[in-house]
């Protein structure tokens, strides 16, 4: 079995190319993917190793899905090589005091959204929800907005300039949509609807939603709900870049490469022990720590919901690229662009209340 480690680094700013993930991924039996994802042998197999560092758990997020649906959650695209070479990658100052523990939703608490757990439902958009996120975060961090932006946007409105939709995507092609198109709130554009059914990815059906470019609240402007990004840029491999950047401007997405143990994780620091390899997954990032044990790791927030992990939340071991988790590190500024207005609109309210 291949594991995961900084055998799997590239030479290229620590950004996956197009031919392969750090484990290629072999092609999986139609038997086997009719099978179901969460198996006994697993956790015995994790929880009966003193040396995992995690404990495993029949996770009520997966109780009914197969191999080849929680496959189908895994959206994330690699980048195609050329594109990489017109990215700006960002390194950090060696000088930046970095602490040893770091948690954005301490650092920041007057940002509720970096608390929020969501929830993917059956599509393939883990690429959008891990950069609406961060830029969501990034707002409230630098311009002091609470918001919440609109994954569908993004997923339904992007098209193929970012990938297949709920079939997946390129999360840095995300983070250039916010910079030319913006993105607008999830208040203009839910992700989910309101007839119980979780929109998009319906079981069975896996469909992307088609962009309306209309807000469902009528008094919203869908122009008017856009916000920007102002640059699109992946974060050197080098983990004190990741931290230093995180720690100076948010959290950001991150991809790595999911096997079957995955799924199973409930708590402790993450490292791959067993199962097949089955894609790439993005995420946001959140910070960073060290255990009792003396084990370095990240902290990262999932969007399958509480029920799935650390109520929502998982660590992965940190400075050995477990799984490719510091090779593929995007994110972006936000933009004053369109502000202006809503700005004055807030003034508005706050002089009528008065």
């Amino acid at each position: 079995m291949i594991k995961c480690n900084t055998s799997c680094m590239r030479d290229n700013g620590g950004a996956l190319d197009e031919k392969s993930w750090p484990v290629a991924v072999e092609p999986i039996s139609h038997l086997k993917l009719n099978s179901k994802i969460l198996q006994e042998s697993i956790i015995n197999l994790v929880n009966g190793n003193p040396r995992a560092g995690w404990k495993a758990d029949m996770s009520p997020r997966f109780s009914n899905y197969t191999v080849g649906q929680f496959k189908h959650l895994l959206g994330v695209k690699p980048t195609p090589q050329h594109d990489l070479k017109n990215v700006p990658v960002i390194t950090h100052s060696k000088t930046v005091k970095l602490p040893d523990q770091f948690d954005a939703r301490t650092a920041w608490p007057q940002c509720s959204s970096i608390g929020k757990i969501l929830d993917q439902g059956h599509c393939g958009s883990c690429w959008a929800f891990g950069a609406v996120e961060s830029l969501s975060d990034r707002f409230c961090i630098h311009f002091g907005m609470n918001i919440s932006l609109s994954v569908n946007d993004l997923l339904a409105c992007c098209g193929f300039l970012c990938g297949d939709g709920c079939d997946g995507g390129y999360p840095l092609y995300a983070w250039r949509y916010f910079v030319h198109h913006g993105v607008v709130t999830e208040e203009c554009d839910p992700y989910f609807d309101n007839t119980g059914c979780s929109h998009p990815g319906c079981e069975p059906v896996y469909a992307t939603p088609k962009c309306k470019r209309k807000c469902v609240n009528k008094n919203l402007l869908w122009r008017q709900s856009k916000h920007f990004g102002v640059s699109a840029y992946r974060i050197h491999s080098d983990p004190n870049n990741i931290m230093a950047e995180v720690y100076t401007n948010g959290p950001v997405e991150v991809s790595f490469t999911v096997y079957e143990d995955f799924a199973h994780y409930k708590s402790g620091v993450y490292k791959h022990m067993t199962g097949d390899v089955l894609g790439g997954h993005a995420v946001k990032l959140i910070g960073w720590g060290t255990t009792e044990d003396g084990e370095d790791y990240w902290l990262l927030a999932n969007q399958w919901n509480r029920s799935w992990g650390d109520d929502g939340y998982f660590k992965i071991k940190r400075g050995t690229n477990e799984c490719g988790i510091e090779e593929d590190v995007t994110g972006g500024l936000p933009s004053s662009k369109n502000l202006i207005k809503e700005f004055a609109n807030m003034d508005a309210t706050l002089d009528v209340s008065v």
